[in-house]
């Protein structure tokens, strides 16, 4: 027997939080409020730093606190209890399934979100300090914002040319600070005296910074300071750059958030594997479209293959309009025959999309015979009659 009739409630409660039906009013209800609180939370924590607002408002602070510290502890409850529901974990027992989820980063924010309450209780100094925790709150808006997600896509993405930036800092800091000792050691010993004294000058004026309390005074000194100082704007450019770049790639390729729910879900995907999914996944860019909206011309490129998340569009075929609704999608003759379009698709409703670009789904093609076969399948299950978009 499926997971999904054995437990009909935990599969509901799962696609909601991780909307996986992004069209639906109750998903985008619950993730609005949750928004709403955290935004609430972090407002509180910032406004109760001020002595004068913590003693006027001490008992609206006590209450957001509670409130907060309740649904966050529900929140937390039920995703954990909905972790067996995770694609990539169906093969898992419930409890592995469990701890799988709770190992993950932002469910580790999670639980450093609602520490806070539960350590406000005890009246022991040192654990006050832990109040701050609740900052750590802000982080959850990651689950919800395509902004933050694509962000921290970028830097995941970049993290091999990121590490290699910082080996290059690491080995510059380290020949400023030899370079440094043997300058000024004579004449700054309790400053420049050893390497590893020096290594707080060099790394305070490679990151320009330059705080003015450690400054070398010989000729040659200062020529190693204005050689490092150079060094250092190159080294603040390199990561920037590079996490820059990333970042506008990534916020242009997500109108909206894309879940593994949403992604698996649908019909082209439903029977592939875990690792088929992932790799597809990671391809795949979303796109919102107004009603009215053109999405596919006749006679252009065919450059991507759509699949419906959310909304209906409708294919203008000559005698007839079909319309296709969540789970269908289109484009997939024109990529995988290498020709243009042969008719016109347009939104009929606010629409959101799931983009495969023909380069990403030929790669896909040629690594995996598989899925190959399988697209084929559901192409030819769906063909019924239509014209081939």
């Amino acid at each position: 027997m499926s997971r999904e009739r054995k437990h009909p409630t935990r599969r509901r409660l799962y696609e909601i939080l991780e909307r996986s039906r992004v069209d639906e009013p109750i998903v985008h209800a619950v993730h609005a409020a949750l928004i709403v609180l955290i935004v609430i939370n972090v407002a509180a924590v910032v406004l109760e730093s001020e002595p004068d607002f913590r003693h006027a408002y001490r008992g609206l602070f006590i209450l957001i606190e509670a409130v907060s510290g309740i649904l966050f502890t529900v929140e937390y409850a039920a995703r954990l209890w909905c972790a067996p529901e995770h694609a990539p974990w169906r093969q898992l027992s419930a409890r592995r399934a469990r701890l799988r989820w709770a190992m993950q980063p932002q469910s580790i924010i999670d639980l450093l979100a609602i520490l806070p309450f539960y350590l406000a209780y005890w009246d022991v100094g040192g654990l006050r300090a832990f109040l701050l925790l609740r900052l750590f709150r802000f982080f959850k808006l990651a689950r919800y914002s395509p902004g933050l997600t694509s962000l921290m896509e970028a830097i995941y993405s970049e993290r091999r040319a990121l590490i290699a930036c910082g080996v290059i800092l690491l080995g510059v800091m380290l020949l400023a600070a030899s370079a440094m000792n043997f300058a000024e050691r004579d004449v700054q010993p309790e400053k420049f005296g050893t390497i590893l004294n020096a290594m707080y000058w060099a790394i305070i004026t490679l990151t320009t910074v330059g705080y003015g309390d450690v400054v070398p005074v010989t000729p040659f000194g200062r020529m190693i300071a204005g050689l490092t100082a150079v060094a250092g704007l190159v080294m603040l450019a390199l990561p920037v750059g590079i996490i820059a770049s990333a970042f506008s790639r990534e916020i242009h390729r997500r109108d909206f958030i894309v879940t593994w729910s949403m992604v698996a879900r649908v019909p082209l995907f439903s029977d592939l594997s875990v690792d088929e999914v992932a790799s597809i996944m990671h391809r795949l860019r979303s796109q919102s479209c107004s009603p009215g909206e053109i999405i596919v011309h006749k006679g252009e490129h065919a450059h991507a293959v759509y699949l419906i998340a959310s909304g209906e569009v409708e294919v203008v075929v000559p005698g007839e309009d079909v319309r296709l609704g969540p789970g269908d999608f289109f484009g997939e003759h024109g990529v995988l025959e290498r020709r243009r379009r042969t008719v016109t698709v347009r939104a009929v409703t606010p629409c959101k999309l799931l983009v495969l670009d023909a380069d990403d789904l030929h790669q896909l093609i040629a690594e995996n015979p598989a899925m190959a076969r399988h697209i084929g399948q559901k192409m030819e299950e769906r063909r019924n009659g239509r014209e081939a978009v």
